[in-house]
């Protein structure tokens, strides 16, 4: 934006200082209305939604595939594991895609696209006739997911303002947490089929009423596209709102960074650091091993011994939405950066508290099988179990959940959104089909007690890694954000 408009801008609010931008920026915070922009965050967020059921579906429908009369559809542990985590790698794949399409045709239209692969991988499932067709399934609902938690965190924290970018951004997690719980809970009454329709629902709502939604302002602005990109303002700001000061603000970072993105740019600190960061936070987010719980969740608490293993996977589902959401209530009062060393901490002690339960437990089966007579009764440690399992979950969902796909969507420039983006979730899902499908391996060749405590040793990683390079974007501009790794003072 030239001076000349930045002079008109300032004289509109009767105040030319530097300074008086923060206080005009409150102004205009305080006649926004956020009623349409919560009804497109609910409805981008039903993609979340989606892969929640995706990402839950196996651990309901493996135990009942693995005992299926029909020779062609039932599972071994390896075709099991496969099932299990065949769905990462059509998401590492749908993130590489998802950040083509963003940048090409959009936040919108590439949100709504992705309902097609959720449909028809769950109707593929629902007709499958042989195991390689509940492999195709599973694929293909994994792409759909990829591209789902790549676009959705984007379409929001660009249509988002600062107030309440955090909350609504949690709200990612929230509906993927959610999703994951509502499978498990409609696993307890449903077999593998039903399960599957009921999986296609979520998605089709989505492309529905993503029809009426805009598409973002940002977007829109580097489209050249100004006349749109109000329009969309005013769709989500409110009719009081003059979102003419917001739209030139996004406008002036635009002109100045440039609209298009070449290898060449990875050179800039402003591209390459908040990459570096976006990439570990993914990688340090799957290696605390939450895929690996939530995937085996009932075979985790079998092993544990308690009787009602499917009711176990529900209670966990449930703990994960209630702190998912507390995390989104607080997200932009506490701050990001400390919620997450709160999460590492509490994943550190419950992994180790994990890992002691089941050395605990081998040494007293060795004791019982060497022992040729029992005298005392076994103590029953299945408590312990349990309530490490509540505090990981619990911990996870406040901070290491949420916070990096929030990162991930506020700290990229916008000329490097989709590409630093499909990065992200290449590796986010990457390495979380590395520690799925390593599962079993691990648990035979570690133990459950030393699996455990290989979590817990990447968990005190993922604190210091928080401490010395995260930065807090708590009540910052995504334009801000980009000025702190360029070294600059913000817009």
């Amino acid at each position: 934006m030239d001076s000349e408009r930045r002079r008109l801008l300032d004289a509109e609010s009767g105040d030319e200082t530097p300074a008086g931008l923060i206080s005009e920026q409150d102004a205009y915070l305080s006649k926004v209305k956020n009623a349409k922009l919560y009804l497109a965050t609910f409805a981008s967020v039903l993609g979340p939604m989606s892969f929640g059921f995706v990402l839950g579906y196996s651990s309901p429908a493996i135990p009942e595939l693995t005992r299926i009369s029909d020779p062609r559809l039932r599972l071994d542990d390896v075709q099991a594991s496969w099932f299990g985590s065949i769905v990462t790698l059509g998401a590492a794949a749908g993130g590489l895609v998802g950040g083509w399409m963003v940048g090409r045709i959009g936040r919108k239209l590439s949100l709504m696209l992705c309902a097609l692969p959720f449909v028809c991988g769950f109707t593929m499932i629902i007709a499958a006739q042989n195991i390689l067709m509940l492999y195709v399934g599973r694929v293909l609902t994994g792409m759909a997911s990829g591209v789902t938690s790549l676009v959705v965190p984007l379409y929001i924290s660009e249509m988002a303002h600062e107030k309440v970018r955090g909350t609504l951004g949690s709200c990612v997690q929230l509906m993927v947490v959610l999703g994951i719980l509502l499978v498990y809970f409609l696993g307890l009454f449903m077999d593998w089929r039903w399960l599957a329709i009921c999986c296609s629902v979520p998605p089709t709502l989505m492309m529905v009423l993503m029809c009426f939604m805009p598409e973002t302002p940002r977007f829109l602005l580097s489209q050249g596209k100004r006349r749109e990109a109000e329009e969309a303002l005013r769709f989500l700001r409110g009719p009081d709102a003059p979102v003419e000061w917001e739209c030139a603000r996004m406008e002036d970072a635009s002109d100045s960074q440039g609209t298009s993105f070449h290898i060449s740019d990875l050179k800039d600190p402003g591209v390459y650091k908040p990459l570096i960061i976006g990439v570990m936070l993914m990688v340090f987010q799957q290696m605390t091993g939450i895929n690996a719980i939530m995937f085996y969740a009932e075979n985790i608490f079998e092993q544990a011994h308690f009787e009602e293993s499917d009711l176990a996977s529900v209670i966990v589902g449930l703990i994960q939405v209630v702190f998912t959401a507390v995390a989104a209530l607080i997200m932009d009062k506490a701050g990001r950066k400390i919620l997450l060393i709160i999460s590492g901490v509490a994943m550190t002690i419950s992994t180790v508290a994990l890992g002691v339960y089941f050395h605990l437990m081998s040494k007293l089966g060795s004791a019982v099988t060497d022992s040729t007579s029992v005298t005392a009764e076994q103590p029953d440690l299945s408590w312990l179990a349990l309530a490490s399992m509540a505090v990981f979950i619990s911990g996870f969902a406040i901070g290491w959940g949420p916070i990096p796909w929030l990162i991930m969507s506020e700290i990229f420039p916008a000329k490097a959104r989709g590409f630093a983006s499909a990065m992200v979730v290449l590796s986010n899902w990457g390495m979380a089909f590395v520690v799925t499908k390593t599962f079993q391996d691990m648990l035979m060749s570690l133990t459950s007690a030393g699996t455990f405590w290989l979590f817990s040793s990447t968990c005190v990683v993922n604190i210091l890694f928080t401490v010395f390079f995260i930065p807090e974007t708590k009540g910052k501009t995504l334009e801000q954000i980009e000025a702190i790794f360029r070294g600059t003072s913000g817009p």
